[in-house]
């Protein structure tokens, strides 16, 4: 699978026994279709954290191409107070998370904070990511 940015081919990451797709130069991360569910793991955590996946057609972020279908894909805001906005497949092949991003989503469906994914995705992004969790530009 290539990469929806750089268009250069993926390297398979497993996190938790779930097989990701992982481009190593812009650090971005594809979950086919219910692979977050399989990360996150509080029940009632994910199914609140999946219900504020809200759609918007306004976000300014240029769109990306499905890596499956090749399709635009959605922006969607994820979470209630403090919001990512990754990208979703409209035909429901996955989800793209940018550098750094899968780690806030993780964070918010975790309510354990010794989370083995939160540290492992800590640990990879960790040199990358300025402490408000974003690089700036």
């Amino acid at each position: 699978m290539n990469c929806p940015h750089r268009k250069n081919p993926m390297i398979v990451l497993e996190l938790a026994n779930v097989e990701t797709d992982y481009c190593p130069n812009c650090e971005g991360i594809w979950l086919d279709s219910g692979e977050l569910e399989l990360l996150i793991e509080d029940s009632s955590v994910k199914d609140e954290l999946l219900n504020f996946f809200i759609s918007d057609k306004q976000i300014k972020e240029k769109a990306i191409r499905c890596p499956i279908c090749r399709t635009k894909m959605e922006k969607v805001y994820v979470g209630k107070e403090e919001k990512v906005i990754i990208d979703e497949c409209k035909h429901g092949h996955g989800l793209w998370f940018d550098k750094g991003e899968i780690l806030e989503v993780i964070e918010m469906g975790s309510l354990n904070k010794e989370n083995e994914i939160v540290k492992l995705l800590m640990e990879m992004y960790s040199h990358k990511i300025s402490p408000n969790k974003k690089e700036e530009g």
